[in-house]
């Protein structure tokens, strides 16, 4: 997970002539302050879905105080700003006469896995519903537990629904069966509900073991292919342009695989791909113990895929016009895909075209009609923090918020900078205040950040399946950065010492493995 995460956080857009996602860039200087002081665009703490994070403020009606402590949470201009774990969880769970928001529900249930095991904090809610309750107690008011029933199983029901992943955990499923057994047993429409939500869950798990199951055969399929073109290379036979040359085609077809694989990322990956000790928790991490963010480093795996699949279709060819005609039409595929929404199979797209095996093609390139590349490439260009990325995404986002069609929701964000984004957050402000309090300012902003991430990857992708091209797209082989070197030099003869040393280097070792 380290290298993994080391390597992410110094990707960007390439220049011309490096390999993808590893170069470092300028980020900025984003200090605790700053990074503070960027909730100005306050979220609101009580609105229900699907607006719960917008720009219009925070509720005022909870709490009307300037700066108050209540039994260990602190509002500051009628905000949570702080508080202790203690008083967060037990803010969290209802009682007859309170409900939390939806909004801290998602923010605490996000954040707290900084602090303390799923697990453990579905015990302490469970036990907290039983004993305050008095669930336990057979002569409990049954109109009292009538009135409180409900409002457990909506959070429980709220806390299944967006973090299912949660619950492949065998502590966590049994805290849920005893809780909503303790619930069901008095009233039949209640067995109802728990039913329902238990099903709903167990499908959601299903699937995504499913996923997971297709990923790794896809994965074994490819390393068999590249295999067979280490071996034989004259058996490979197709290429892009082969299998599609329609470039508004492909861009829909990339579209299907980054829907899919954002759709099977979990909110709380983003918090777990970061996570660190917790000081206060007898210097032990939270999740040594869990898997953290296999989806999320499936997403990045396939980015790199691209590109490298990109660069392999330049550099294979043979003729210099061939591999004009690949670059061309990988320049209007990325095009289609800024039209679409789906900025990051256009970032892995530029990524592959600018990796020096491709970049160093002159006479290719000379071929080329690079002016349609070139606005692609300012339009992501990584200067002022992706300034024109950022401001082509906003529109995306909004043309989503107002959209009649399904084609028209559609935003898929540079993934590696969305990541970027909440470890600096992440890192630029502690998780804790000087007096041990959870800094609850910060994880309304990460809240947020992610939140936005929830309605991308919820929409359904409008296009036809091509399962020819999806095949070849997920499975086709890819040359690693030596033989990307090595078909370049095939293609356009070696310009200089160090590019003869590196040829023959290459082609030497080529030899020593045959």
């Amino acid at each position: 997970m380290a290298k993994f995460l080391a390597e992410l956080l110094g990707c960007t857009l390439p220049e011309k002539g490096s390999s993808p996602m590893f170069e470092p860039t300028i980020f900025g200087t984003l200090t605790e302050k700053a990074l503070c002081d960027h909730n100005s665009d306050k979220m609101p703490q009580t609105p229900p879905f699907p607006g719960m994070f917008g720009s219009s403020g925070y509720n005022k009606n909870l709490y009307q105080t300037k700066e108050e402590d209540y039994g260990g949470l602190y509002y500051h201009e009628n905000n949570l700003v702080s508080g202790s774990l203690e008083a967060l969880i037990q803010h969290l769970v209802p009682s007859v006469a309170y409900y939390p928001d939806r909004t801290y529900i998602f923010t605490f249930l996000l954040s707290s896995r900084l602090f303390i095991h799923p697990y453990e904090l579905m015990s302490k809610v469970c036990h907290l519903c039983v004993d305050h309750q008095r669930l336990s107690d057979p002569q409990a008011d049954k109109v009292r537990i009538r009135k409180i029933a409900p409002k457990i199983l909506q959070l429980l029901t709220e806390w299944t629904e967006t973090f299912p992943y949660d619950f492949r955990d065998e502590r966590m499923m049994r805290s849920l069966k005893e809780l909503t057994h303790r619930l069901g047993t008095g009233d039949e429409l209640y067995r109802k509900t728990v039913q329902q939500m238990t099903q709903a869950l167990i499908r959601k798990l299903t699937a995504v073991s499913q996923y997971e199951e297709a990923l790794a055969k896809i994965n074994s399929t490819a390393t068999d292919r590249l295999t067979v073109l280490k071996t034989k290379p004259q058996s490979i036979q197709r290429d892009i342009l082969t299998i599609c040359s329609d470039p508004f085609t492909l861009a829909q077809q990339l579209t299907h695989i980054e829907l899919e694989r954002l759709s099977y990322i979990g909110p709380e990956e983003f918090v777990q791909a970061f996570v660190q000790k917790d000081p206060l928790d007898n210097e032990k991490s939270c999740f040594s113990d869990r898997k953290k963010a296999s989806n999320l480093e499936a997403y990045v795996e396939w980015f790199n895929r691209l590109s490298y699949l990109v660069a392999t279709e330049i550099c294979m060819p043979v003729k210099k016009k061939h591999r004009a005609r690949v670059i061309e039409f990988f320049i209007d595929v990325a095009r289609e895909c800024f039209n679409i929404g789906n900025f990051n199979s256009l970032m892995a797209i530029i990524s592959g075209m600018n990796m020096s095996p491709v970049s160093r093609l002159k006479k290719t390139w000379g071929k080329v009609k690079t002016a349609k590349f070139d606005i692609l490439e300012h339009q992501m260009d990584p200067s002022s923090n992706f300034y024109n990325y950022r401001t082509a995404l906003r529109g995306a986002t909004q043309r989503s918020i107002t959209a009649h069609t399904s084609r028209e929701k559609i935003v898929i964000p540079f993934f590696s900078l969305l990541i970027k984004d909440i470890y600096f957050l992440n890192e630029g402000c502690s998780n804790r205040l000087p007096n041990g309090h959870v800094n609850f300012e910060k994880f309304w902003e990460l809240a947020k950040q992610v939140s936005e991430f929830m309605t991308w990857k919820k929409v359904e992708c409008p296009f036809e399946k091509d399962r020819k091209i999806l095949q070849y797209l997920l499975t086709a082989p890819v040359f690693s950065e030596d033989a990307l070197y090595l078909a370049s030099y095939e293609s356009e003869g070696p310009e200089n010492n160090m590019e003869k040393d590196r040829w023959k280097s290459l082609r030497s070792s080529l030899l020593n493995r045959t």
